[in-house]
Parts: C-alpha cells; sequence; structure tokens
C-alpha cells in the first residue's frame, strides 16, 4: 500500500525550496530578528549561551550534525527568528538582495561569487597580456566563483587587485594550467592546440562530482563535441565547458594519482582576511597511474572525484579511497625531507593567497557574511603545485568515519573563528586547527612563513592523541555514518 509522507516531512522540503514566498517570509521577519539580537555593552557583545543560537541549513550532512553538537537549537520550518543560515548559494543570493540582515545574524556565501560578465572581461584583460597568466581558478561545477590574472593586468580597471609589495614574497602567477573558456574561446584554444599538442582536460561548469569530464588528445574529439553543442541565431544558449592543459606528469604514491582537499575560510573580503586548516586529505585513484594511449579515456585514472572512484571495482569502502593529509606529509618528508615538504606547502599558501587576492576588489564584502573554500591542489614530479578548482560549497558529506571526524572538526573550529556565541576575547593567528595567513597583509615574513605548515605538522604530532580524543567525545559514535548533501 502506498504511503503518504507525513506533514511535517513535506513542510521541511517545502522550506528548503527557493521560492517567492520563502524570500518574502524572510525579509519581513528582518524587523522581528533585529529585537532580539545581542545586547552591547560599551560596544562589546555579551557571550551567549550556545543553547539559545537558533540556526537553520538546508543541507544534513557533517555541517548540520556539527551545528547540533555545538547546543544550537534549530530553528523551526518557517521560524524567521535565526541567528545562523547555512544554504545554498541560490537562497543566500535572494535573500542577500531582497533583505537587510540584523546585526549579528552570519550566512554562509557573499552577496556575489562571480560578477555578471567578469568571465569575458577576465579573459579579454588577459589576452592583451601573457596567456600562460591569464587563467581560470576555480571551476567546481555550479560553483565556478573565481578567476585570476597575471599582475600586470591590474592597470585595466576592471577590478582586478594586485600588491606590489606581496608581488616579490608571493612569486608569480604560474600555479594553474593553461586554460580557455569553450565556446567563445574555441578559435584561440585551436591555435594553441596545434602549436602544443599533448593531452587535454574537458571540464563543464555547470556540473560537479565529475560528470561531463573528459580527457581529449586530437581535434576531433573536441570537433565533435563543438558540433554538438553549436548554436545559431536565437537558440538556446550553449553549456561552458573549460578546456585546460592536463597536468600529465602528477606526483604519485603507490602509482596511484591524487590531488588534495584543503578548506581556506575568509570572513572577510575587505579587508581580506585568509584562515588556512591545518588538515584535509589526499584523493586518489583506485588504478595505477598511465598515459598511454588506450587509458586516456579511463576515469579510473585520471579522476580523483570520489563520486567516480566509488564505482571501481578496487574501491575500498573503509578508507573511502582518501589519505589523512598528516599521513600524506609522513611519507613525503620521508622521502624529500622536512625542508622541501615545508617549502612546498609555503607555495601552497601562497597559491591561496594569490586566487583571493585575484578577486578581493570584486566580491561584494558584508559583515553578515563568510566563505569557507575548498581548494583542490596537484602536485607534480617536480614538486610544483598546480590548481585546479576552488569551490565555493565543497562537499561537506562523508562517506567514511574517518573523513566524518576530519570534516566535523574542520567545520567545528570554522565556527569558533565565526563566533556566533561572542566567546571570542582576544585575536590570535592561530585558532585550533586554523593559521590567519593574511589580513589585509601577510601575516608572516616570508622566512617565517615557510616554517608554519612544519610548526602545524610538529603540533599536530604532538597533541595528536589528545585532539583525537576531544573528537571521539564531540563525535558519538553513532553519529558516525554517511550522510548525503
Amino acid at each position: 500500500m502506498e504511503t503518504k509522507p507525513d506533514a511535517k516531512s513535506t513542510a521541511r522540503k517545502s522550506s528548503l525550496i527557493v521560492t517567492e514566498s520563502n524570500v518574502r517570509r524572510s525579509i519581513q521577519s528582518i524587523e522581528d530578528a533585529r529585537m532580539r539580537t545581542t545586547s552591547l555593552v560599551k560596544g562589546q557583545q555579551i557571550p551567549r549561551n550556545a543553547s539559545s543560537i537558533k540556526f537553520k541549513t538546508t543541507f544534513r550532512n557533517t555541517i548540520y550534525d556539527t551545528m547540533l553538537r555545538r547546543g544550537w537549537k534549530e530553528a523551526g520550518t518557517d521560524a524567521l527568528d535565526w541567528d545562523f543560515y547555512w544554504a545554498d548559494r541560490e537562497y543566500v543570493y535572494e535573500l542577500l538582495d531582497r533583505a537587510h540582515l540584523a546585526p549579528g545574524q552570519r550566512v554562509n556565501h557573499f552577496r556575489n561569487v562571480v560578477p555578471q560578465g567578469f568571465t569575458d572581461k577576465e579573459s579579454q584583460a588577459g589576452k592583451t597580456y601573457s596567456r600562460k597568466a591569464s587563467q581560470v581558478c576555480a571551476l567546481c561545477g555550479p560553483q565556478v566563483h573565481i578567476y585570476t590574472t597575471t599582475p600586470r593586468c591590474r592597470a585595466n580597471d576592471q577590478g582586478l587587485y594586485h600588491h606590489n609589495a606581496l608581488e616579490k614574497q608571493l612569486g608569480n602567477y604560474d600555479f594553474f594550467p593553461m586554460t580557455y573558456i569553450l565556446p567563445s574561446e574555441y578559435a584561440i584554444f585551436v591555435e594553441e592546440f596545434k602549436k602544443h599538442q599533448g593531452v587535454w582536460i574537458m571540464k563543464p561548469t555547470g556540473k560537479a562530482q565529475g560528470k561531463g569530464i573528459f580527457l581529449i588528445t586530437k581535434l576531433n574529439q573536441i570537433n565533435d563535441w563543438r558540433g554538438e553543442h553549436r548554436t545559431q541565431g536565437i537558440s538556446p544558449q550553449v553549456e561552458n565547458y573549460v578546456v585546460q592543459r592536463y597536468v600529465a606528469n602528477p606526483y604519485l604514491v603507490g602509482g596511484k594519482k591524487f590531488d588534495m582537499r584543503l578548506y581556506a575560510l575568509v570572513p572577510s573580503f575587505s579587508p581580506l582576511e585568509v584562515y588556512i586548516y591545518r588538515g584535509g586529505f589526499a584523493r586518489f585513484t583506485n588504478t595505477r597511474y598511465s598515459m598511454n594511449s588506450t587509458d586516456i579515456s579511463n576515469t579510473f585514472i585520471h579522476l580523483t572525484n570520489v563520486a567516480i572512484q566509488k564505482t571501481s571495482e578496487n574501491y575500498n569502502s573503509q578508507h573511502g579511497g582518501k589519505w589523512d593529509l598528516h599521513n600524506l606529509k609522513c611519507f613525503m618528508m620521508a622521502k624529500h625531507g622536512v625542508d622541501r615538504v615545508d617549502q612546498l606547502f609555503y607555495e601552497i599558501q601562497c597559491v591561496i593567497i594569490k586566487s583571493l587576492l585575484s578577486v578581493e576588489k570584486i566580491i561584494i564584502n558584508d559583515k553578515h557574511c563568510f566563505e569557507l573554500y575548498g581548494y583542490d591542489i596537484m602536485i607534480d614530479q617536480n614538486l610544483k603545485p598546480w590548481l585546479l578548482e576552488v569551490n565555493a560549497s565543497p562537499s561537506l558529506s562523508a562517506n567514511t568515519a574517518s573523513d566524518y571526524q576530519l570534516k566535523c572538526g574542520m567545520l567545528y573550529e570554522m565556527l569558533d573563528i565565526i563566533d556566533i556565541e561572542n566567546t571570542k576575547t582576544a585575536t590570535t593567528e592561530e585558532l585550533n586547527g586554523f593559521d590567519l595567513v593574511f589580513r589585509n597583509g601577510y601575516m608572516q615574513s616570508v622566512e617565517a612563513s615557510r616554517h608554519i605548515w612544519a610548526r602545524a605538522f610538529n603540533k599536530i604530532e604532538l597533541n595528536r592523541n589528545e585532539m583525537m580524543q576531544k573528537r571521539r567525545e564531540l563525535l558519538q559514535p553513532e553519529m558516525v555514518i554517511t550522510r548525503n548533501a
């Protein structure tokens, strides 16, 4: 017999849909929300009891569990008096465009991620200068949002930003593979392809989890794609793709390719403030790496996306094809030495900062907003880091117990920095698992910053047992399960 969904379930689902009525109700709630804002004493907010914090979210994964574990209370389906809202970008954009949030309310996205037309302006500016330096640096399905270009383009008054004092510290913008946007830059790409063929990778800008990604070695392969997507006159708009030179010499562990997922927290873009999480993980393929022509189409060799790898017959559900960043560092330090690995992670830190500097003056800053970015970094055989993607909405679902603990621990410490409870007594450069690496300027000298990852690594080593015990206390065994967004 067919069962009907209960009223509570139906109401919850309807509340997560971006509709005119939902947005209107949120706007109408603004005055009520202001009335319950935290009291002020001598310009400082009084610490709040965690049980008084009300949150809303459109997700049921690690962020949901983390907020509950902090003692926060989930606001009702139609409740309007929330303090913290973790939602998808579309809903946040609608809310910020049409409402004036009350003091103390926080949401997890800034008002704009890519300004309308920014892609075209950025690309056009780059054509005037070194094409190698004009690169897309953030593509993750629907989360296309950060683009960077050569520092020389700062004079074109398109909002591109550059710190002269940081140019020598951070080095050149050569951390992103040669990239073109299709179909708008197809002709330019063809010229480059004829000069330097090799292997290129095609990525759709409107999909996630590795969907629609494929490798090409011949122009006729892309011509087949182009023929399917050609439009004329008033035909529907073509789905954009990014074609990027494939990093064909990746650093291998056990003969397998991997990339790293790191997290960066940006509480403010004006001034730019960047925290980098010391933890993270490496995502491995299930099949040994090969560049043989017969293996080019094998996604289990070339794509590290969990959604793809978990369909492989070699997939291990115990570790999920992931390796903790701690273990990766141990492996690399034993092979290359502490100093070389320390230098590598300093370079990765510079990559993260430079990518955010490139959009500092473009993002609309708002004291109610913050952003958690997921950075996908690949290392080549020369220990050079390459930025593959920047995700404005990194996956917070967990497919293993260790993955769950890592993400919950990271999110818990992220919320310490956001400080909805107003318990932060002083600003520190090191807060739990996060390091403050940039605040309107580099937070350390170049030499000192090269040791930040080594210091963090040693600190994690000394306190690892204590940290794991705290996480076990925080995360009850029954909560360590696989959850889907």
